[in-house]
């Protein structure tokens, strides 16, 4: 659970966000070249990390980026559990409990010939882990980074928004709503009220083309 204004801490993490995806297009163009075809996820999810955790400005700019990151959660004897492992969660102290955490997903994957959006798994397997509070449970901000496979983002943008509004269990709260661009990452961001403790989060996506 955050400690002080949980408002500093949102306009904490919106910052800490933007900046990080400006180092993320940096790097973005080296991580691609090490890995050939369509890596899984979890291939370009290590790469991007290891590559983050060598740049000197993303040292400056945060505690620690973890690969697989494990959130407790807490029985009511205090008994603490493992909530799961987050894809890449942001540290901005010792605080394990106060992340920015990232799911990421692979969007217009190729399978023999046919294209696969993959939005309904972005959303049923990524954001829901959001709004059922699995992760970020007590914080108001998470991420997910979207590779998209073909390059086409703004059809990658489309499918996902799409899937977020088709589906009533995301508890979208008014329609998704899209801010400025980072290189070639298309940004939106979509607001959820979460199950557990009915108040909101605010969910920032990233599609980066995997080109």
């Amino acid at each position: 659970m955050t400690v002080g204004d949980p408002g500093n801490w949102n306009a904490r993490f919106r910052s800490v966000d933007d900046r990080l995806l400006e180092r993320i297009v940096a790097v973005w163009p080296r991580c691609v070249s090490l890995l050939k075809g369509q890596p899984e996820e979890d291939a370009i999810t290590i790469n991007l990390i290891a590559l983050l955790l060598q740049d000197e400005i993303v040292r400056r700019i945060v505690y620690w980026i973890e690969y697989q990151f494990e959130p407790f959660g807490y029985t009511a004897a205090g008994v603490a559990f493992s909530k799961g492992k987050i894809d890449m969660a942001v540290l901005l102290s010792q605080d394990r409990g106060t992340y920015l955490a990232y799911e990421c997903k692979r969007l217009n994957v190729h399978y023999n010939g046919s294209r696969q959006s993959l939005a309904t798994v972005y959303v049923t397997e990524g954001l829901m882990r959001f709004v059922t509070g699995q992760y970020a449970e007590h914080l108001e901000i998470g991420g997910m980074l979207g590779y998209v496979m073909d390059g086409d983002c703004i059809s990658a943008v489309s499918s996902v928004q799409a899937a977020i509004q088709a589906n009533p269990n995301t508890r979208l709260r008014g329609s998704p709503r899209a801010f400025g661009a980072i290189g070639r990452i298309e940004r939106f961001s979509s607001r959820h009220l979460k199950q557990t403790t009915a108040t909101e989060i605010e969910i920032r996506h990233a599609l980066l083309p995997f080109t």
